[in-house]
């Protein structure tokens, strides 16, 4: 093992040298940081300083470095070193920036400085260089589940980067909902006609390309392995089992449409003259098929008025049908309306709505639409009552504010997408009492009526078969801080099974989705980690001879990468890692760590801080920022120079959820006088880029009020902020704000001890 051999890095530049005694930097790194080797440079980020640095680790055997200039967000090209542990002390957007350029603040200014460079030192000094994930999977093939639109596109994007593509579809041929349309909406200029729906063009490209094999007639019977070494079983039709090695999985299984026979105000099953828009479609395909325009069920004669009702069982505020808007009904409604004015223009057709929705396209096609003589009228159906050949339409028009009805050959049914995504593995399951009452006929409705949907994946992950859901039965994926990712590591969804949205948004979904999944089986081969911390080689560790086998971190994972040996310890698939720390937040005897991650990282860094005595009026307030949301935040209101407290001394975590109590306790031991976390937002909206991470540690801090009572502090000594990246002017003032409360209350009675 090579000997440890230690440096510092004081930059100069971006004015650092002119607003810091750079020199009174120096002895702190050498002094209190105790650095083997503690270089000053004018702009360490140029050529000259990036080729000192290599210069003392290929040539004085510089093993550990603390790079002190601007924040570790910031030059990560220049700063790339990656045979050494290295640590950034924030000396720019952390200190100068958020503090005022006077006489009267230089001395915090400067003490601020001097303890950041104290932290870097003490931060690498714990660290070890990561040597990367040693079970990695060499895999370059791309599993694709589901043969529609967004599956194809998935296959056919990742074909044209060189990758091998295994597509799996259930049904006998390729092309999902988009093969029963008749027509599609325009996706391009001048978005005046619907147009051919594509598939066929789809069909045979992926018939002609040898990089993709297809399976129809086909399903996945068991997952198992991790990102670059999946190993995945495919029931085929004669009803044997095909063997797969993959490297990454895109879930492309899209939608049903919501079942218009819960919709019994609707006429829906009492008259064939009331359809759902799929069913449309089917007649007017038939019909062109025939060269014949579009007939009336009942009889078969021609359809000479027809209503389109929008939102049929959507944006249902009471949560007994769908609470979304599905964002591609309206669209639809003025594209089949089409069918019936271009096939003979004095057909009566009106569209009711609430709000026309069309994304995609602005309003041109639905101007074209009017311009073919299309009614859209605003108004909310409350009845559609058969009438032998013809329905009754009674509705409330919105604009006049008074009820009315209207005649109908033909009754249209906007009534939305349900997503396909397997098996609910949050839902409750039924005790099997209760499923011998449901066989007997004694077991509430509720029980009675809920049928278990079949999985997809049929993952061998101890959490469930399939992935986690979010609202409404989409996969959880939030659309704001990672689309296509999951819960699950190397498995990404793409198109409606994640959110509603029409083809040509699915198609762009499957296009980020094959990039996201290419990325996550090149960053396997490595040893890397994924998103967010892509690139990551550190994986974690566990001291087994100090694990109480409290099972903490096994259920805590957001992820699925921890599951327990024959002997019950914690058992890592570093694969699956996101390297999120929440595993290591969970742990109360505090033997998870990782290399350049760890309660001793932190903890050092904690009593690294420079602790004034209870005479000297300077408070010293920690603040642990999630490096995702919080820490930007903050680096962008340096960047804009917004001014916040001397006091208060900020380290990046890598999520609130790998906050170990430890810190804290050991922090307000130290003489701290406030402890201020920062994470993301969590619940239905979270933000957390770790999914549940912030909740979990919020969880946690929860209890940290008894701690508090202990030792005799105020409870409010702690306190939890949500931070979003875009709060960079607000969080400065929250800062403030808090800092004010501290210095209201007496100095810490643990100052000096």
């Amino acid at each position: 093992m090579a000997e440890t051999k230690t440096a510092a890095y004081i930059c100069k530049g971006c004015e650092i040298g002119t607003r810091l005694d750079t020199d009174a930097l120096v002895k702190a790194a050498t002094k209190s940081g105790k650095m083997n080797i503690v270089r000053e440079h004018d702009f360490l980020c140029s050529a000259e300083g990036v080729a000192m640095i290599n210069n003392d680790i290929e040539n004085e055997g510089v093993t550990h470095a603390a790079l002190c200039a601007c924040s570790r967000r910031a030059k990560t090209e220049a700063f790339n070193f990656p045979t050494i542990a290295m640590s950034r002390g924030n000396l720019r957007e952390g200190v100068i920036w958020i503090r005022p350029d006077t006489d009267e603040a230089r001395e915090t200014t400067q003490e601020m400085a001097e303890d950041y460079v104290r932290m870097a030192c003490a931060e690498v000094k714990a660290m070890t260089v990561p040597p990367g994930n040693q079970k990695t999977g060499s895999v370059k093939t791309l599993l694709v589940v589901g043969g529609g639109m967004s599956g194809m596109t998935s296959a056919l994007e990742s074909s044209k980067a060189g990758y091998k593509v295994v597509l799996v579809e259930k049904s006998a041929a390729l092309g999902g909902w988009a093969a029963k349309l008749h027509k599609r909406v325009p996706t391009r200029e001048p978005y005046k006609a619907p147009e051919d729906n594509g598939v066929a063009d789809l069909v045979a490209r992926i018939e002609a390309d040898s990089n993709i094999k297809v399976y129809l007639n086909a399903t996945i019977a068991k997952t198992d392995g991790a990102p670059g070494r999946f190993k995945v079983e495919i029931a085929i039709e004669s009803g044997a089992i095909a063997q797969e090695d993959i490297g990454a999985i895109i879930q492309a299984t899209g939608f049903t449409l919501y079942d218009a026979n819960k919709l019994p105000e609707f006429a829906y099953g009492k008259t064939p003259n009331v359809v759902d828009q799929a069913g449309l479609e089917a007649l007017a395909k038939a019909a062109a098929a025939e060269g014949k325009p579009i007939t009336r069920p009942s009889d078969g004669q021609p359809v000479k008025s027809v209503v389109f009702v929008q939102c049929a069982g959507q944006r249902d505020a009471t949560g007994t049908h769908l609470q979304y808007c599905s964002g591609f009904c309206c669209n639809t409604s003025i594209k089949q309306a089409m069918y019936f004015k271009d096939s003979n223009p004095d057909i009566d057709t009106v569209v009711l709505f609430t709000d026309l929705r069309t994304p995609g396209n602005g309003e041109d096609f639905y101007r074209a639409a009017q311009n073919k003589g299309v009614i859209f009228s605003k108004g909310v159906v409350s009845q559609v009552t058969p009438n032998g050949n013809s329905c009754t339409v009674k509705f409330t028009d919105l604009i006049l504010n008074e009820d009315t009805e209207a005649q109908a050959d033909l009754v249209v049914l906007a009534t939305g997408m349900v997503p396909v995504s397997g098996v609910n593995i949050d839902a409750p399951v039924a005790a099997p009492a209760e499923a011998e009452a449901a066989v007997e006929g004694e077991a509430p409705k509720e029980i009675v009526a809920t049928i278990a949907p079949e999985s997809i994946l049929n993952l061998t992950y101890r959490q469930g078969p399939d992935m986690p859901q979010f609202k409404h039965g989409f996969t959880d994926s939030h659309f704001i801080c990672f689309p296509y990712e999951t819960r699950r590591t190397g498995i990404y969804t793409a198109g409606p099974v994640r959110r509603p949205m029409d083809i040509l948004q699915a198609q762009e979904d499957a296009t980020g989705a094959a990039m996201k999944a290419i990325q996550a089986m090149e960053n396997a081969g490595l040893g890397k980690a994924a998103h967010p911390r892509a690139g990551d080689l550190s994986f974690p560790t566990v001291r087994l001879e100090g694990c109480t086998q409290c099972k903490r971190c096994t259920v805590e994972c957001p992820f699925g990468a921890i599951d327990e040996d024959e002997k019950r310890f914690p058992l890592f698939n570093e694969s699956r890692c996101r390297r999120c720390g929440t595993c290591m937040g969970a742990c109360p005897v505090r033997v998870i760590s990782f290399e350049n991650y760890s309660v001793n990282t932190v903890g050092a860094q904690i009593k690294a801080v420079d602790v004034p005595d209870e005479f000297s009026e300077k408070p010293r307030i920690l603040i642990l920022a999630c490096e995702n949301d919080a820490y930007p935040a903050l680096d962008m209101a340096g960047m804009n120079h917004h001014e916040y407290d001397p006091y208060v001394r900020v380290i990046p975590v890598r999520c609130l959820g790998s906050v170990n109590t430890i810190w804290i306790t050991d922090a307000l031991n130290g003489g701290y006088d406030g402890v201020m976390l920062m994470g993301c937002k969590h619940g239905e909206d979270y933000q957390c880029h770790f999914v549940k991470g912030s909740e979990l540690g919020r969880y946690r801090l929860s209890k940290v009020g008894d701690t508090l009572k202990g030792m005799n502090l105020e409870t409010d000594r702690v306190k939890d902020i949500e931070v979003a990246i875009t709060d960079m002017a607000t969080l400065p003032q929250k800062i403030n704000e808090y800092a004010a409360l501290i210095k209201s209350f007496p100095p810490s009675p643990f100052k000096g001890f």
